[in-house]
């Protein structure tokens, strides 16, 4: 199967929720008789109830209503209305990363229990296949499983990984492991953070440390920051984002667990409410289960016809 493909059968749950509605809502809408009239108030408020469901999000719904509400007289099809307004929302952020010093250094950042240590490792091993050379740094240093949990993905992906004892200056580890990747030629630094919710101060404060040492051996660095959203918990990933942007400087997002849920709208919230690109998408539970995110693929899957 195709890694598109992979993205498309992970929004099964979310297209099973929906389809039924929205394929009604559709043949209603473009009966030849309607085609060339202004979508009547029964449907918008179908449509709003279709996409509020999947947990597209009050922003992004207002929007692509906004949009069918403006249908041209042409005849042009409501769904692909729709999926043509969700397009424009996910290129609205599509926006490429300027990576001129090297190695790379990407800081993966977020709560507990979203997927952040196995996203690090299912990452090491995309981007090993893709041809590069990762480098993973267990940068938390106040959990012990996590390091551990850490070093068996690594094994998996075939990669190296610098650690440090328990209770270490998570700052002082990834100041080893960007000297290391310099010196084995590794690139990227890829840093497993400790889990951590915004309202910690302090943890919030050793994140800023990271991100300082980073910068002063590599310029621009962490180039990337990927904030890890678990796609299960819906509009509640939104607010995470929200607050871990400013502290942390995040500048994408990992949706994981997308294949899990019904909610997996919420991709189109995060671009819509957060103007952050979705980097890439977790499908499953093995090593290969990380998947670039296409916006293309995304709309064919969630809004493809049933029959």
């Amino acid at each position: 199967m195709s890694v598109l493909n992979r993205l498309r059968d992970s929004l099964t749950r979310t297209k099973q929720q929906i389809v039924d509605r929205f394929d009604d809502i559709v043949r209603r809408a473009d009966e030849p008789d309607r085609r060339s009239r202004s979508v009547d108030v029964d449907t918008i408020e179908a449509l709003e109830e279709v996409l509020i469901s999947a947990d597209v999000g009050v922003a992004a719904t207002d929007r692509i209503v906004a949009a069918v509400k403006r249908r041209p007289r042409d005849g042009s099809s409501l769904r692909d209305l729709v999926k043509q307004e969700i397009r424009a929302v996910f290129a609205a952020v599509d926006r490429p990363l300027a990576v001129t010093d090297r190695p790379k250094v990407t800081l993966v950042v977020g709560v507990n229990g979203t997927g952040k240590t196995t996203t690090v490792g299912k990452l090491a091993n995309l981007l090993k296949n893709d041809g590069q050379r990762p480098l993973i740094c267990a940068a938390d240093t106040f959990r012990a499983a996590a390091v551990e949990q850490l070093e068996i993905w690594a094994q998996r992906a075939g990669v190296d990984m610098v650690r440090a004892r328990e209770g270490s200056d998570p700052a002082a580890v990834v100041f080893d492991a960007i000297s290391s990747g310099k010196a084995r030629g590794r690139d990227p630094i890829l840093v497993d953070t400790a889990g951590r919710l915004h309202t910690r101060v302090n943890l919030m404060n050793e994140l800023e440390k990271i991100r300082r040492i980073a910068g002063r051996e590599v310029a621009g660095a962490p180039q990337e920051v990927l904030l890890v959203l678990d796609a299960t918990v819906g509009q509640n990933g939104v607010t995470q984002a929200r607050e871990f942007m400013g502290a942390a400087g995040v500048n994408g997002i990992v949706l994981s667990k997308l294949d899990g849920t019904a909610k997996g709208g919420v991709a189109v919230a995060i671009a819509t409410d957060l103007n952050l690109p979705i980097r890439y998408v977790g499908v499953g539970e093995t090593i290969d289960d990380l998947v670039p995110f296409s916006a293309d693929e995304y709309v064919e899957g969630l809004f493809e016809e049933k029959w």
